[in-house]
């Protein structure tokens, strides 16, 4: 097997052969000190290779080549397999999406932390995260069934995907007006939400987010996750500028500052152009190609079966991200404090989404070839470590000076919370891919299991934990709940793992 997987040359691909590599012809005849063939009993002239060549696959010589050009072959030419395979196309999509969300994030927070006082940063950040809850609670807790389905949905893809939209709206606004009739109980942090007026504003907002959080997962799930970083960078650029436009109009925090409007009014925007996309131009090509493997698209009963048991599971672990800042922001009640928790928490959850993406991948790769799924877990898990490993390195070495953009108060209280968070992906990369495994299976009883369990053991360990280390339990709660949950659904993976490779051999 050589470097291309192939079991063949790595020239075979593509280009001219090296000298030497090919076979000997009648009439020819090796040359021992040039490495090269001469015809007819005659010897080609050629220099002796230099020091710096290298010599590959049992004595053949590529010449003129260094070791340097031959790893940057090797890594252009794995970059260009991978970039043929749904899997890795999907998968590094979104991943490209989380690291331009990234960088953008860091613009935008670095100009709001700049351009408005501490306290109106944190009072708009609170509401963001109230307004994520239940938006992207809802959401992102149908988004293993629209990853799940929608490669299979075939004619009907357009009407699942609209009911898929339909029902997280729904749910979003029940939980948000539920919230809003129970403001007292959150914290004075969210008292500027109350009355019609505040609260009408607030609703459409959640539901805005709902249905945008919604467009990336179809994306990914018709096979064109490609567009989620455009999408995302366009985004991006508007809401700045929209952040700088408003710090003299809007300079107050809350509902209606600038803050929160730079961020609800471009999605809003948003969602026209990529509506239109989605079902006038994706959809209708999907149901084409995918008319005769699509023939039978999934019932509602199948579709009903599968969430009942997904939708517990992906609401229990979404609490995770979108209930904690809620709830850090209602015990400290403190909106300078919950800024700078903000900072350290969203980029941590960052860095998780990385896994997190190449997971929605696997998730619907395995939805299109079951057959492959075992090979598919090996790929995503080796390629999803060998991205986010430098990144959490990265992030625990630099962590204070990466805060300190912000400010030294931002250095200093989220260190060791961002530190914790980051180093927590790792055992979130086994866990992630396992669910998303899964999902591809339609074991959706092992899917709550692992998921509500996830949820337990982090939220009780937050409760537990806050009183001794403040903001920072977060990050031992996620660390040590994460790293016990991923030792015990490892022996699962690597069941479907073994299991996969003694199918090949079988079939071989």
């Amino acid at each position: 097997m050589n470097e291309n997987g192939t079991g063949l040359p790595a020239w075979h691909e593509g280009g001219n052969p090296p000298p030497g590599a090919l076979p000997d012809l009648p009439g020819t005849r090796p040359d021992s000190a040039t490495g090269l063939r001469a015809a007819d009993g005659k010897v080609a002239a050629s220099a002796p290779p230099d020091d710096d060549e290298v010599t590959r696959d049992g004595g053949d010589q590529a010449m003129g080549r260094t070791v340097t050009e031959e790893r940057r072959a090797g890594l252009m030419d794995r970059l260009r397999k991978d970039l043929r395979n749904p899997l890795f196309l999907q998968g590094y999509a979104l991943m490209i999406n989380t690291g331009i969300t990234a960088v953008l994030g860091l613009g935008y927070w670095f100009l709001a932390t700049h351009l408005y006082t501490a306290a109106a940063f944190g009072e708009g950040q609170a509401v963001i995260s109230a307004m994520r809850l239940f938006a992207s609670l809802t959401g992102l807790a149908f988004a293993g069934a629209l990853a799940r389905f929608i490669p299979v949905a075939g004619r009907r893809t357009a009407e699942f995907v609209l009911r898929g939209y339909a029902i997280a709206g729904a749910t979003g606004l029940v939980a948000a007006l539920g919230f809003l009739l129970t403001l007292p109980v959150w914290g004075a942090v969210y008292a500027d939400l109350a009355g019609f007026g505040p609260g009408l504003f607030f609703l459409v907002s959640v539901l805005v987010w709902t249905i945008f959080t919604l467009q990336d997962v179809t994306l990914a799930g018709l096979r064109k996750a490609v567009w989620v970083p455009v999408n995302s960078l366009a985004f991006g650029l508007v809401k700045m500028g929209m952040l700088a436009a408003l710090a003299v109009a809007l300079p107050e925090g809350g509902l209606f500052g600038g803050i929160f409007v730079s961020w609800i009014v471009p999605t809003a925007m948003a969602l026209i152009p990529i509506s239109w996309f989605i079902f006038g131009v994706i959809i209708p090509r999907h149901v084409k190609n995918t008319e005769e493997s699509a023939a039978n698209p999934p019932r509602l009963r199948e579709v009903g079966r599968f969430l009942a048991g997904d939708f517990p599971g992906a609401f229990s672990i979404l609490l995770i991200l979108y209930l904690v800042p809620v709830i850090i922001a209602g015990w400290l009640d403190d909106a300078p404090t919950f800024g700078y928790f903000s900072i350290a928490h969203t980029l941590g959850s960052m860095i998780g989404l990385l896994a997190a993406n190449m997971a929605v991948s696997l998730t619907v790769e395995g939805s299109f070839n079951a057959a492959q799924l075992a090979q598919s877990v090996r790929n995503a898990l080796r390629r999803t470590f060998l991205i986010v490993g430098p990144v959490i390195a990265v992030v625990v070495v630099g962590a204070p000076l990466i805060l300190s953009v912000f400010g030294p108060g931002f250095a200093e209280a989220g260190t060791p919370l961002l530190r914790l968070m980051a180093i927590a992906v790792l055992p979130q990369t086994v866990i992630e891919i396992c669910l998303s495994m899964l999902r591809a299976q339609s074991e959706a009883r092992k899917l709550a299991l692992v998921q509500i369990g996830m949820a337990v053991l982090v939220l009780t360990s937050i409760v537990l934990l806050f009183p001794l280390f403040g903001i920072a339990a977060v990050g031992y709660a996620m660390l040590g709940s994460q790293l016990l949950v991923a030792l015990l659904i490892l022996p699962n993976i690597r069941r479907v793992i073994n299991h996969g490779k003694a199918s090949q051999i079988v079939a071989g």
